[in-house]
């Protein structure tokens, strides 16, 4: 079987803005570099830590553009294209292909809340009709935030009528048993599937899975690369513990908010604070809290994470 094509730690990667919340693509080209060399194998970029839903079409490909223009190899990047417009999605997906992007992360259209299974079947070919499988897409699984689940009968279809297409899934529902039905059903296949918690890395790792898509791996990367390296055993056990104690930290206040200031307080830059409404920064009581769990758990100081702030 291939090597899954962004197999290992992929961090859910954070967008940092200016004070007038326009895309800082000096910062994220640079702590791109930094996810790379501390632990990353690939970059989910404009995914659900990423904000993608508070940037208009032209603002996203404008993200992509510019951090392939900056040296983040294309061959990289996971770019989140998944929109409730079908039009939306083909344009983003066909731009990531023409970027150089081998696949993209694809929600599935959210904004009608119970499609029947035709229908999202026929959401998803229309998609893929119309950008020629120029690029892998990888199916985005989040039913809290999406409301719309993608079922295995769905992607039993995807894959039937897709084959070489359709080639992963990112499940964030934190349900692992549904994981592990998704690799025994389809892994033998070469689909590769992704856990959308730091939590579950060795254990779908051991279990035939292809690595992690995850938001706390925007700090927590080092450990997440020693699991992957080793799998089992002292260091990888070691590894997977502080992956735990770091996810518990990072949902300790709200997710996006909390990772922003643990940056910020790891490179000395607020800029990473700025964060798009209708999300808004933590308060100063939650603020302490998150950093005082990371240091709890173990992961700070973060290796080289200065190197990250722009000149």
């Amino acid at each position: 079987m291939s090597k899954p094509i962004y197999g290992g730690v992929n961090a859910a990667v954070l967008t940092p803005m200016g004070p007038d919340l326009a895309p800082d693509l000096e910062r994220m080209a640079a702590h791109c570099r930094w996810l790379l060399t501390h632990g990353c194998d690939g970059l989910g970029i404009l995914g659900t830590t990423g904000e993608a839903a508070s940037f208009g079409l032209h603002e996203r490909m404008a993200i992509l553009d510019g951090l392939v223009s900056r040296g983040i190899p294309a061959e990289r990047l996971l770019p989140g294209t998944g929109c409730p417009s079908l039009t939306d999605t083909v344009e983003l997906a066909n731009h990531a292909a023409a970027a150089g992007c081998p696949g993209v992360l694809m929600l599935p259209p959210f904004y009608y809340k119970n499609p029947t299974e035709d229908g999202l079947f026929a959401w998803y070919a229309a998609v893929i009709e119309r950008t020629k499988g120029r690029a892998k897409v990888y199916l985005y699984h989040f039913p809290q935030q999406s409301a719309v689940p993608i079922t295995l009968p769905l992607i039993r279809r995807l894959l039937d009528a897709f084959p070489g297409v359709v080639k992963g899934v990112k499940d964030s529902s934190g349900d692992y048993a549904n994981m592990k039905a998704m690799v025994d059903a389809f892994g033998p296949e070469g689909f590769e599937v992704y856990s959308g918690s730091d939590a579950f890395l060795q254990r779908i790792l051991l279990d035939g899975g292809a690595g992690c898509i995850t938001a706390a791996s925007n700090a927590n990367c080092l450990w997440g690369g020693i699991v992957y390296a080793h799998r089992s055993g002292p260091a990888a056990d070691r590894a997977q513990a502080v992956l735990n104690a770091t996810r518990a930290a990072a949902s300790s206040v709200p997710l996006i908010a909390g990772l922003r200031e643990v940056i910020a307080r790891s490179t000395g830059d607020s800029t990473w604070r700025n964060i798009r409404p209708p999300n808004m920064p933590l308060s100063a009581a939650e603020a302490e809290t998150v950093w005082a769990s990371w240091q709890a758990a173990g992961a700070l100081p973060l290796p080289g994470l200065s190197g990250a702030k722009a000149a």
